[in-house]
Parts: C-alpha cells; structure tokens; sequence
C-alpha cells in the first residue's frame, strides 16, 4: 500500500498520535493503529514516534500501512467434529472460539482452513476462494452446527432453502434476567447501528426483516436458560434481539453489560446452534441433527443451579 501523508490540523494540536492516526484511517481500530505504530509505521519528520506523542498543528507526518494479510485460505491439520457426511454435504459442530472463514486478524486456524485438509478440492466453489463450501455462518464464540456444501448443485440448492427461510435452526443460550413472557417472539428488524458501525442493532434504517421465536427451559437466579429458533439469519440476530429486550446472552461482551462474577470464566456469549434440519438436495430428504452442549456450557449451567 502507498504511503498516507497528512498534516496535523489546529483541531487535532495536542492529540495523541494513535488517535489521530485512526481518524485519518479510520476503517483501522485503535488498537491496530496502536500496534501500526509501535512498529515504527507513523514518522513525524521522517523519524518514529510513540502512541502516546502529542501532536502540534502543522507537524507533518507519513503513515507506512502494513502489508495487508493474505486472506485466501490454506489447509490445516485441524480436528473437526463431524456429525455427517456425504459426497454433496457435510454437517460439523464447530467449536467456541473458532472463526469459520479467514478475516483481516484470523487468517489462521479457521474452520475452513479444516474443512480444506479435511475435503481437498471437493468443496463448492460458489462463494468464491475465501469462503469455499460455507452457506451460513455463525459466530467465532458461538459453538454449534453449520451446513458446509461438497458440490456447487448442493450450494445452490441448499442456499435457496436459507433464502425462502425453509431451513430449520435451533440454539441453546443463557440471557440476563428474566424474560416478562417466558414464551414468545421478536419481530425487529436489523441493521448496522446508526452510531456504531462495527455493532448491528434493532434500526428501521437499511435494516432487514428478523424475527426469532424463544422458550424459557429454566430459570435461576439473575439467569435464564432458553431455547431459540430462528426464522431468519441476520448477522447477530440473537444476540441483538435479546439486547433489545434488556436481556443480552450471558458473556456477551458486544452487546452485554460488564461480566458479573458468575461470567467472569465464560469467553464471550454463551450461546449453541443445537439442531440444525434441512432437506436434501439430492435425495429430498429431511435430515435434522442436534449437537449437545459443549462442556463449558453445562459447567456454567451447573453453577447457575447449584446458586438458584
């Protein structure tokens, strides 16, 4: 990338470097600005300086942007915990804390890095290099079941079942609080929250139609463990409709309150994709599979009940 040089303005005199840095680039977080320059990548008169210089009007300074990472895939020898396969489709149970496919920071690692050791060439090429065989994601901190398509027929197919909302997704999850009406629904739609782009948020502005149905199974004190089913699969979509209603997922640190004791061991949203149905694209069957909690789950849920 080329060089970025700018000027210190007289609104920016005495402001930190990193955070001019990122007003001038802002699509970089402040901590990717942080690093950016403790790697010598900011220069006032030619020269490095700190994160922390404050910067006069009119110093001139030339920001070196990093190589950018490379995002196309490659095989991994990772496990994957797969609960079906066959020579169109497997199902897989991807665990918390791993990103599906390569993103600017998670290059390495990914679920499809796996699934490439695991498939070879005999993934769909539909989405393109970066995202071989995947149809939906979820979340890297959401643990659960994902669909991946072997054949561009099984892709194709199967993406029209996600598009008409034909497809059958469940979810396990443990929300703050307890819900008014145990049982129910929410109709809000989602989009990018107007204040903070990175964040989605209930918005009728460029927003899409999400609705997701819920069910208490349990309650225990300051906690409340449910059941979801999604009619639709806007990015989020659980997280941001229990956040609406002023009980975030448990752990969840984007759209929750600051961690109580109880969460301190839980490393983001405590939330599973627990049953996954769907109808074949070769055979026209209905296939339906379920994932049980994983440990850290149960381990939490445990916990709860031995407080209530």
């Amino acid at each position: 990338m080329k060089p970025i040089e700018f000027t210190v303005s007289s609104a920016q005199s005495g402001v930190r470097a990193d955070k001019i840095l990122q007003e001038i680039c802002p699509e970089i977080s402040r901590s990717a600005a942080q690093k950016a320059i403790e790697a010598g990548a900011l220069l006032k008169d030619g020269q490095p300086i700190s994160k922390n210089t404050k910067l006069k009007s009119g110093d001139f300074l030339c920001f070196l942007p990093p190589e950018e990472e490379s995002l196309v895939p490659k095989a991994e020898n990772i496990p994957l915990d797969i609960v079906y396969e066959d020579d169109d489709l497997l199902v897989v149970n991807k665990p918390k804390g791993m990103v599906v496919h390569p993103a600017p920071g998670h290059t390495e690692n990914t679920l499809v890095s796996a699934l490439l050791y695991h498939c070879g060439e005999h993934l769909s090429k539909v989405n393109g290099e970066l995202r071989p065989g995947i149809l939906h994601r979820i979340d890297k901190d959401t643990s659960g079941l994902l669909m991946v398509a072997k054949t561009d027929f099984a892709h194709e197919h199967l993406a029209e079942q996600i598009a008409v909302h034909s497809f059958k997704r469940e979810y396990r999850g443990i929300i703050l609080g307890h819900l008014k009406e145990p049982n129910g629904s929410v109709d809000a739609p989602i989009g990018r929250n107007p204040k903070d782009r990175k964040k989605m948020a209930v918005t009728l502005q460029n927003s899409k139609e999400a609705r997701t149905d819920y069910e208490t199974l349990e309650q225990y004190a300051g906690y409340s463990f449910m059941r979801f089913v999604l009619h639709t699969g806007r990015t989020h979509q659980i997280r941001v409709h229990m956040a609406h209603l002023g009980h975030p997922l448990a752990g969840d640190a984007v759209y929750g309150t600051p961690k109580t004791k109880a969460e301190k061991a839980l490393e983001g949203q405590c939330l599973h994709a627990a049953l996954l149905g769907f109808v074949h694209p070769r055979t026209q069957e209905y296939l339906e599979f379920t994932a049980p909690l994983p440990t850290y789950f149960e381990e939490f849920k445990r916990k709860l009940s031995v407080k209530n």
